[in-house]
């Protein structure tokens, strides 16, 4: 769409273009690394172009006028700009356990119960009365804006100051109104009747909601204002309800072990089966938690955005025309894309299956290396299925009729050994520390959107978890918001769960033993 934006040396398009509410894609919060958010100049003029722009933009791209808009700056008064229109982002949306929860405390009225995820939010809409749901609706994170991860987010608020915490917290509560308005009005009630909102998020969402200083998550020694619950009213927070409208947030262990992941834990039982269970969410950040008879342990690890479909060179978010699973071999590619429309990009599960796919065909070695095609005998097919982009070898997914073919490089393969070896390093960890071994596992848990999605076939070939029965994973789809329904109906749930965040004892994976060296035998495949 074209738009027209006054000049104003001093910021930046991208800034400019955020101020007017104009949608933009932003993965990196203006820093020139990710290359999303590129526009052209139609008519005025700008400042030169710089150098993460030659290194992000095609030659033709810039002999068309095309610029990243977190780079250039307005040199005149007024600027004509094409942006691209914003994709229809799909929203995973998937059930958690289902737990018969008997209200102990029934009120006449409704709830929300909340999942403040970096990337969605989910909201229930529940009768008090009886524990149903009443409507449910989700969305993308409207922080989003500010950056894809909760550490660019941070870095905002860092950059800005108080006017930075304060817009974190005017968009979170922004979106959370948007969508409380849409479940009430599903549901024929007035928002403002609402009796109590429950939420379960990260710790920084946590922080961003209430409009607190998460900044000191962002850095060393990683100490959040505050990891225990908190009661307090909508109306302070700008939420919609009526003065008397409590807003209870569950409690968290630490930094990077927030409420989402101890309301899963407490909706799941792990503190009561008795046997070895291990919990992990998977996302930007994977949060895992070692639930055994003898204690519960838990650590956190940057896996990073690949397996979101960030930082991927055809990467996307899951939505129309994402590639969600692959299949190579000799017959050639199998594709299955989303929307059953002609491929565009490579989402999270997408980018995991080629590269379990890669591994699997040994076109890509067990230390993450492609083959070279000359490795393979003049028969043998997979000799074509690798090429060379100047000296830099290469897989193409698929060869677009127009634009740019969807390819996978060595950097790609890169990202999602970096996260699988963040992860799987994580679980071995503690495992050590609780003197287990990966046959012990009676149960492996997979929380979360983004996790549902992700087959066992793929976390299991990769090595991303530990050799189990395929028998022994479990999807718990969205335990966090499940967590907050059990909280928001019961006083004793949210007792059980403030108990449980005391008693999960969180292990800094920096500070173990060796763990450099782990880390890199758990990069290889």
């Amino acid at each position: 769409m074209k738009v027209t934006v006054r000049g104003d040396g001093s910021r930046s398009l991208m800034e400019r273009l955020l101020a007017e509410k104009i949608p933009l894609a932003n993965s990196c919060n203006g820093r020139g690394t990710c290359g999303k958010c590129k526009v052209r100049i139609l008519s005025g003029t700008v400042d030169e172009i710089t150098a993460p722009e030659e290194r992000l933009l095609s030659a033709e791209d810039i002999r068309a006028g095309y610029r990243l808009a977190c780079m250039a700056r307005s040199t005149g008064d007024v600027l004509a700009v094409e942006v691209p229109e914003a994709e229809k982002e799909h929203v995973f949306t998937t059930d958690g356990f289902k737990p018969n929860i008997i209200p102990d405390n029934p009120r006449d009225g409704y709830g929300l119960a909340v999942d403040i995820g970096t990337t969605t939010v989910v909201v229930s809409l529940i009768d008090l009365r009886n524990g149903e749901e009443a409507a449910t609706g989700a969305m993308i994170n409207p922080q989003k804006i500010y950056g894809l991860d909760v550490l660019t987010r941070i870095t905002y608020e860092t950059e800005a100051g108080v006017a930075g915490i304060a817009a974190l917290q005017k968009a979170i509560v922004g979106g959370l109104n948007e969508l409380a308005e849409k479940v009430c009005a599903e549901r024929g009630i007035a928002a403002d009747s609402l009796i109590e909102i429950d939420v379960a998020a990260n710790c920084t969402m946590q922080h961003m909601l209430a409009g607190v200083d998460a900044r000191p998550i962002g850095k060393s020694p990683y100490r959040p204002v505050f990891v225990k619950a908190l009661r307090l009213k909508a109306k302070k927070l700008g939420l919609v309800g009526n003065d008397d409208t409590l807003v209870y947030l569950l409690p968290s262990v630490s930094a990077y072990i927030g409420a989402d992941i101890v309301a899963g834990v407490h909706i799941c039982d792990l503190k009561n089966t008795g046997d070895n269970a291990l919990f992990i969410d998977i996302g930007t950040n994977g949060e895992l938690v070692l639930a055994t008879p003898d204690g519960m342990y838990s650590c956190s690890c940057a896996a990073g955005p690949a397996l979101e479909g960030m930082n991927i060179t055809s990467g996307m978010r899951a939505a129309a025309g994402a590639i969600e699973d692959i299949r190579i071999g000799a017959d050639g590619i199998d594709l299955a894309v989303i929307g059953d429309v002609p491929p565009v990009g490579l989402c999270g599960s997408g980018i995991l299956a080629v590269v379990r796919e890669l591994v699997r065909t040994g076109l890509v070695t067990k230390r993450g290396v492609f083959n070279k095609p000359e490795n393979f005998d003049n028969d043998d097919w997979r000799k074509t299925m690798l090429h060379y982009n100047g000296t830099k070898r290469e897989f193409t997914i698929h060869t677009a009729k127009t634009g740019k073919d969807l390819v996978v490089t060595q950097s790609d393969v890169r990202q999602v050994q970096l996260a699988k070896g963040a992860i799987r390093s994580g679980i071995e960890v503690l495992l050590d520390h609780a003197g287990l071994k990966a046959k012990d596992l009676d149960r492996v848990l997979i929380a979360g959107q983004f996790g549902a999605h992700l087959p066992a076939e793929s976390l299991l070939e990769i090595g991303l978890l530990p050799p189990v029965s395929p028998d022994k994973l479990i999807y718990a789809g969205n335990s966090a918001k499940t967590g907050a329904l059990s909280t928001l109906l019961s006083e004793k749930a949210k007792q059980e769960t403030e108990e449980l965040a005391a008693d999960i004892h969180y292990i800094e994976l920096s500070n173990s033993e060796n763990y450099d060296r782990l880390f890199a035998k758990c990069l290889l495949f």
